[in-house]
């Protein structure tokens, strides 16, 4: 048997995120093929030929699979997919666009964001915002599986040395076109990928007071995130919102200001190795998970924070 492990990238290079998936592939037990599908994207191929544990990667290379439309690259892999046992996406917003199409290519069940494999037909998810555990086992032939990248270690990104080999197939559905990127420019590291988190909550008042955060996280090298209702308030744009229903992160350390600590919210983050609370309210539920707390104002503490680093 040999599981599918389907890569993310941006043509250049391979996103880490696609390390954490190979873990989940390795802990089911079977021959590891990656599939990258881009357009010039063999240097990410290159990258994934050299991560522990892949035996095989397969590039497609085609305009149509450029911009990674779902509508494109689902019908390559469900071409592809009645040739493996497994197939494993990233739990990211392409690989959740991709995955339940697949799944409903090949009429299976999707098993979405897991977070250990018991077995190669059993694995564990979080349910209820991450209150509840639930363990699943799949009889399907073909597993169409989901990672929840936080759930599991990256395996090395070098000493591979997996084949590569290109296919020639090519699907450009039609029903769908890439119009352009809007993309924010930063030198901080990506929210999912960072080491050191720190967020911003209601409690910031508004999108100016998010520049307090700025100074400490250029100072720790961290990340910046928000809560949902910072976001929904219109502080800062939503590819910063840390929740349920925005990035799971799981850093060396979060820093958490002026967030209540609304459930949606912790379950984006409470698998942080160790979480610093300030917030000004001493009952907030954001102290019931965190390591350290303190009950302060921001606006005197953050200045404080800053300039101690």
């Amino acid at each position: 048997m040999t599981t599918l492990v389907i890569a993310e990238h941006d043509n250049t290079e391979l996103k880490p995120v696609t390390l954490n998936t190979l873990a989940a592939a390795a802990a089911i037990g079977n021959e590891i093929t990656v599939l990258v599908a881009g357009s010039n994207c063999q240097a990410v191929a290159a990258q994934a030929a050299q991560a522990a544990g892949v035996a095989k990667v397969l590039v497609a290379e085609d305009g149509a699979y450029e911009h990674q439309l779902a509508e494109n690259v689902s019908a390559l892999v469900t071409e592809l997919g009645g040739g493996y046992s497994h197939i494993l996406f990233p739990a990211t917003g392409n690989g959740k666009n991709i995955a339940p199409r697949v799944a409903a290519g090949l009429d299976v069940n999707q098993i979405s964001e897991i977070i250990s494999v018991e077995s190669a037909d059993t694995f564990t998810r979080p349910i209820y915002a991450g209150n509840a555990i639930a363990t699943v086992q799949s009889e399907d032939a073909i597993k169409v599986i989901t990672v929840r990248a936080t759930g599991f270690d990256a395996v090395a990104a070098e000493g591979g040395s997996g084949a590569v080999d290109s296919i020639g197939s090519a699907h450009d559905i039609g029903s769908s076109r890439h119009v352009e990127d809007k993309l924010a420019v930063s030198d901080r590291p990506e929210l999912t990928a960072a080491s050191v988190v720190i967020s911003g909550g209601r409690g910031m008042g508004n999108g100016e007071n998010f520049a307090l955060l700025d100074g400490i996280a250029d100072k720790l090298g961290a990340a910046v995130g928000a809560s949902r209702a910072a976001v929904d308030a219109g502080f800062v744009p939503n590819d910063m919102q840390v929740g349920q229903t925005g990035k799971i992160v799981a850093p060396n350390l979060y820093i958490a200001v002026g967030i209540s600590g609304a459930i949606q919210h912790l379950a984006g983050m409470k698998d942080s190795k160790v979480i610093v609370a300030i917030n000004k309210d001493e009952d907030a539920p954001i102290f019931q998970v965190a390591d350290y707390g303190l009950v302060a104002d921001l606006f005197e503490t953050l200045p404080q924070l800053e300039a101690a680093l």
